[in-house]
């Protein structure tokens, strides 16, 4: 039998059973993309990762990144909770007051820097690709429909947009937080209308929050991925600060702290800043803190 080590952490809190679960499998080299994602089927979290040799010598590692049902090309919460792990069981070297690295994901080289203090880890910040605003989505009725909410509860002026930093998000504002609790998923009406569309992904946001520090409150439905509802997304983060941004609804250049969670019984917060130059989005960072929960081993066979 292979026996494959894992560790569980949370990510985007600082205590445990908040923010979102992540299982880290440390030693991935050798794993089968078929294997890597039945593990993730088995572990049944939101995103599971696994660590390999770097293919690039100034890059620290590889990192594969799974949900349920599809490997992604990169991704928030897998990022900065793969790195927090690495940190712990010292596979990467520390120094303060900050250590930058690279990992290399599907998308191309992600760029992370931890904070410390007296060696433990503060914060975990990833850098992602600058942004690509795709389609308009037109008719709003269909997505008040999808969202089992009125038309009226959506943002009057704002848009319906795509925003991609490496995974697409249809972005869509809702007016207040109390319709945004309200929010019922229907698959049906997704199935008749996202589930081809150049983003199958949907982010909801509204400006008003649960927490006074924090200046938006999110959540994020993605059926096609086997995650109906996502307690913390940070590749939806980034492009979540571009719209924001591109809005005026945010300063550049000025970070701030977006919640998710909290209807799942998962409160997450996630710190994002969109750096500016020229009128062009030049950097997107999203980060936070992490929590680690416990770790084990998986037996399999060694033909897997």
């Amino acid at each position: 039998m292979r026996i494959l080590h894992y560790c569980l952490v949370d990510v985007f809190t600082d205590h445990p059973f908040g923010g979102n679960q992540l299982a880290v499998v440390l030693d991935g080299d050798g794993l089968t993309t078929e294997t890597m994602q039945a593990l993730a089927r088995e572990f049944n979290l939101s995103e599971t990762t696994f660590i390999l040799p770097a293919q690039q010598p100034e890059h620290a590692y590889r990192v594969r990144i799974f949900t349920p049902g599809a490997e992604m090309p990169m991704a928030g919460h897998p990022t900065v909770g793969t790195t927090f792990i690495l940190a712990r069981k010292g596979l990467i070297p520390l120094l303060e007051p900050e250590t930058s690295l690279t990992l290399e994901e599907k998308v191309g080289p992600i760029p992370v820097r931890l904070s410390l203090h007296n060696g433990q880890v503060q914060r975990i910040q990833m850098q992602q690709p600058l942004p690509t605003f795709g389609s308009h989505f037109a008719d709003r009725d269909a997505i008040a429909r999808l969202l089992s909410l009125n038309a009226s509860a959506l943002h009057p002026t704002l848009p319906l947009e795509v925003v991609s930093c490496g995974v697409p998000f249809l972005f869509v504002p809702i007016k207040n937080l109390d319709a945004l609790r309200r929010i019922r998923f229907r698959l049906d009406v997704w199935d008749q209308t996202l589930r081809d569309f150049e983003a199958s992904q949907v982010f909801v946001f509204t400006q008003e929050t649960e927490l006074p520090t924090s200046t938006v409150h999110c959540r994020m439905f993605a059926p096609a991925l086997g995650v109906m509802e996502d307690p913390a997304t940070g590749a939806a983060h980034g492009p979540l600060g571009s719209y924001l941004v591109r809005h005026q609804l945010v300063q550049p250049g000025v970070e701030f702290v977006s919640e998710q969670g909290f209807e799942l019984g998962r409160p997450s917060l996630l710190s994002v800043k969109i750096d500016q130059q020229d009128g062009q989005i030049v950097g997107v960072y999203v980060g936070g803190q992490c929590c680690f929960i416990g770790e084990g081993t998986i037996e399999l066979p060694e033909d897997l």
